[in-house]
């Protein structure tokens, strides 16, 4: 898996899937008002709705708003299935790199969708819906669990938190979504995001990062409808 400066095409043209992890953060679930999990939440989100680092971040009629969530993203380097948790962080095998990614989230469809017991994809998975930056090879990150994520709006910190406060490693995460389902060279593992999630708005800007690492830059404009100009 390449993961020079053409790592997020590269990534955009391999990968299957995006899994995402839900709630791997105690504070992030207690201020949805959601239960602290016993096993990780995982949700699918489509590699369509990558965005490289400097792009928009598309809001769809009829919403004004997208909640922001920032999270490290795990590049998975070859095919791996029933991962025993203890080689899960086999560096030359499974794990191939690592990138900042926001997963954007129509807060609105989801509590809707959430209420009625139904799927939320269309809050998750819709074009720009995220955003990610190249991929930093393995060398770069030699303890990604204590990493400092960082986000804000318009130059007003939103988020900021630290992988060691995660729920569920990153090796537990790989063994236990591996024994759910096959992980391909270029798949990403959204890792959850910390607390301080909330509404970015048309017209503001998004700049987020890994403290010492890089850092990234989205503007935010309405989706144009079909037939516009």
């Amino acid at each position: 898996m390449a993961t020079s400066s053409n790592g997020i095409q590269k990534l955009i043209e391999v990968g299957t899937k995006i899994v995402a992890v839900g709630r791997n953060y105690a504070a992030h679930a207690k201020e949805l008002g959601n239960a602290v999990p016993k096993e990780p939440v995982l949700f699918l989100k489509p590699t369509s709705s990558y965005l490289e680092n400097g792009g928009t971040i598309e809001v769809p009629h009829p919403l004004d708003s997208l909640h922001h969530e920032v999270e490290l993203a795990v590049v998975i380097g070859q095919k791996a299935r029933d991962v025993p948790e203890t080689t899960a962080m086999d560096y030359f095998l499974i794990v191939s790199g690592y990138a900042l990614a926001l997963d954007m989230t129509a807060r609105e469809i989801q509590a809707s969708a959430k209420s009625a017991g139904l799927p939320w994809t269309v809050a998750k998975g819709q074009d720009t819906f995220t955003p990610i930056s190249s991929v930093l090879p393995k060398s770069a990150v030699p303890d990604p669990d204590n990493l400092e994520l960082w986000l804000k709006v318009d130059g007003e910190i939103r988020q900021k938190g630290s992988t060691k406060d995660t729920i569920f490693k990153i090796p537990y995460l790989i063994s236990h979504i591996s024994s759910i389902m096959t992980l391909f060279e270029g798949d990403v593992i959204l890792t959850g995001t910390p607390q301080g999630v909330g509404p970015v708005k048309v017209g503001e800007k998004i700049t987020a990062g890994i403290t010492g690492l890089l850092d990234v830059n989205f503007d935010v404009e309405k989706r144009r409808r079909p037939g516009s100009i």
